[in-house]
């Protein structure tokens, strides 16, 4: 069947249904993209914020990676500091590829930019459109849309890709289950505003013992600030003067996953189908990459493929996220004072800063065969 002729609906236009709606779009696909809210996420409210390397590379293509840099701050150093003692530097501009390791951009932002880059394509998502149920024939799965009116609306498609998030209708209605845990603790996040420019080429993570911070430029005047501590806003450190306080929330972390990111014709992209923490700003771009793999196999007729091919990608960044979770979020005295002797010795090894490198540039998975030269 013709690529135009193939009827396509994705669920979810947060970064990855844009994504997978734009990769399709630009191969001669008409995808139909819906979502139950009402537009991108606000600006002020962005959860994600670094975009990897891999990702840059996957958004090439569709010129989107032109629009981030310009856009998008680089992240040149990981740093690790406990009691005002700065205990480890991982430079990120010493990765090859012709990107560094990890921008920073508000989510808000990527998504407005994948929605420009769509509508060249006349694809344009229809908001405040909802999936009520998935048909029990896979194969030829029938949908049933609830419309801002309030009308349904039943309509076969040839592929349904589930990426409406980690509480997915898609995946409930094709009876996949989504199994782990949740960490006990709350983490806690503020975002500040201050009245000049500050030094916003680093993420440095500030170990409290027990209990850490961890600083994330968001815009050159903006800092993300991260804690397991309920308080911990009186025990950072400001750059600058504040001129606002711009956003804060607190949130669990979770560590869920599929079995299977697809059934028939019927696939999982995103926090659908795998949930993690933010250490390693892993999420977006893991959903990104599902996204960009699913619509080249469904080009190349090997969608069956899709879960064999992404299921390794997924463990591997669980494994590093919890990883590095558990690093940060040590609450026993002895772990803690040996974690922090380990650290310095860590970083200078080799091995292990090449490995975390490879980890936060994304590139610890697959490269996509479809770019050339793609790492």
């Amino acid at each position: 069947m013709a690529p135009g002729h193939r009827r396509i609906l994705v669920a979810g236009a947060g970064a990855t249904g844009l994504t997978a709606a734009l990769e399709l779009a630009r191969r001669g696909f008409r995808p139909r993209i819906i979502d139950n809210g009402e537009g991108t996420v606000p600006l002020l409210e962005s959860r994600a914020l670094g975009i990897n390397a891999r990702t840059l590379a996957l958004l090439a293509p569709s010129r989107v990676t032109d629009a981030i840099l310009q856009e998008a701050q680089q992240l040149a150093q990981f740093r690790v500091v406990a009691k005002r003692r700065r205990l480890a530097v991982l430079d990120t501009t010493k990765v090859p590829g012709p990107y560094g390791a990890l921008h920073a951009l508000a989510q808000g932002h990527t998504e407005r930019l994948l929605l420009g880059k769509l509508s060249d394509y006349e694809v344009v998502p229809e908001w405040h459109t909802t999936v009520e149920t998935v048909s029990e024939d896979l194969l030829k799965p029938q949908v049933t849309l609830r419309k801002p009116d309030g009308s349904v609306e039943t309509a076969e498609f040839d592929i349904v890709i589930g990426a409406d998030g980690a509480h997915s209708t898609v995946r409930k209605s094709i009876g996949v289950a989504f199994p782990g845990e949740a960490l006990e603790s709350s983490f806690y996040l503020a975002d500040f505003r201050y009245t000049r420019e500050i030094d916003s080429h680093f993420v440095e993570m500030i170990l409290l013992d027990p209990g850490m911070i961890g600083r994330v430029p968001v815009e050159r005047d903006v800092v993300r600030y991260i804690s397991t501590l309920p308080d911990f806003e009186s025990s950072i450190d400001h750059p600058a003067p504040i001129a606002e306080q711009t956003w804060a929330t607190s949130f669990r972390i979770h560590f869920r996953h599929v079995e299977t990111m697809s059934k028939g014709n019927v696939f999982l992209a995103g926090d659908a189908a795998h949930i993690h923490s933010p250490a390693g700003a892993r999420g977006m771009n893991l959903g990104i990459e599902d996204a960009c793999w699913l619509a080249w196999l469904i080009a190349e007729g090997r969608e069956a493929d899709y879960t064999q091919l992404r299921m390794p990608a997924v463990l591997t960044v669980l494994k590093q996220t919890r990883q590095l979770t558990a690093l940060f979020t040590m609450s026993n005295p002895l772990a803690i004072k040996l974690r922090n002797l380990a650290i310095p010795t860590l970083f200078r090894l080799p091995a292990f800063s090449h490995r975390l490198l490879r980890g936060v540039s994304g590139y610890d998975t697959p490269a996509p065969p479809w770019i050339d030269g793609a790492l």
